[in-house]
C-alpha cells in the first residue's frame, strides 16, 4: 500500500534546462574551459552536478578544477539560474490531488536543499510537500540512494509504502537500492534507452498520469 511518494525535481516537476546549462557554461568559462554553444550538455540535468562538470573538464571529481567550476556555477545559479525554470504541465494540480487523497509527498533531489526549497517556494509548490529533501552544499547526499536512505531514516518510512517518481536512471537505481518501486516520467532528461535499461515499474508521458497508477 503506497502512502509516501518521493519525487525528483529537475526534469520531473520543473524544466530547469536554461538555468542549469547556462550556469554550467558560466562556471566552466570561469576556469578557462568554455564549452561551444553547439555542444549539447542537457545530459548534466539530474545527476550530481560536480561529477558532470568533472566529466566535461576531463578531470577526477576530486580535482580542484571541478570544485572551482561548481563554485562558478553556483555564483550564477544562486542569483539568476534558479528561476530560469518552468513547471511542467499539470504538476500543481496533480500534487494537490495526491495530497488531497492522503499521500505524503517528499521532494527527493540531488540539487542542494537550499536551492530546491527556493524553487518550490517560487513556483508555489512548497505547500504540497511534507519536506523538500535535497543534498548539502558540501556534496553530501548528491547520490540518490544515499538521499533516499536519509529520507527513510529521518521520516521513519517503510520502503514498501513508498514510491519514487523521477526522470533519470539515478532515481530508479537509488530507489531500487531500498526496494522502492519507481515510476519514470518520459518527458524529462532520461533517454528512452536509459529508462529502458533501468527498468522502472512503469513509465508515464505526463505527470498527471501518476494519478491513474495510484488509483
Amino acid at each position: 500500500m503506497i502512502k509516501n511518494i518521493l519525487i525528483d525535481l529537475d526534469g520531473t516537476l520543473t524544466d530547469p534546462k536554461v538555468g542549469i546549462t547556462t550556469s554550467a557554461r558560466y562556471g566552466l568559462n570561469k576556469v578557462g574551459h568554455p564549452i561551444p554553444e553547439s555542444e549539447n550538455i542537457d545530459w548534466i540535468i539530474g545527476p550530481p552536478l560536480k561529477a558532470s562538470l568533472a566529466k566535461l573538464l576531463n578531470v577526477e571529481v576530486t580535482d580542484v578544477l571541478a570544485e572551482q567550476a561548481l563554485l562558478g556555477y553556483r555564483e550564477r545559479f544562486a542569483v539568476t539560474g534558479l528561476f530560469e525554470n518552468h513547471v511542467f504541465e499539470d504538476v500543481k494540480e496533480t500534487l494537490e490531488a495526491l495530497k488531497n487523497q492522503g499521500y505524503r509527498l517528499f521532494l527527493a533531489t540531488a540539487k542542494p536543499e537550499v536551492y530546491a526549497r527556493q524553487i518550490l517556494d517560487h513556483f508555489n509548490l512548497l505547500e504540497y510537500f511534507e519536506y523538500p529533501y535535497g543534498s548539502e552544499l558540501n556534496g553530501d547526499r548528491t547520490n540518490k540512494g544515499d538521499l533516499i536512505a536519509y529520507i527513510l531514516e529521518k521520516e521513519q518510512l517503510e520502503s514498501d509504502e513508498c514510491l519514487m517518481v523521477g526522470d533519470r536512471e539515478h532515481d530508479i537505481f537509488g530507489a531500487r537500492r531500498h526496494d522502492i518501486e519507481t515510476i519514470a516520467v518520459e518527458y524529462g532528461y532520461g533517454s528512452d534507452a536509459e529508462l529502458t535499461a533501468a527498468q522502472p515499474k512503469a513509465r508515464i508521458t505526463k505527470f498527471s498520469d501518476l494519478l491513474q497508477h495510484l488509483g
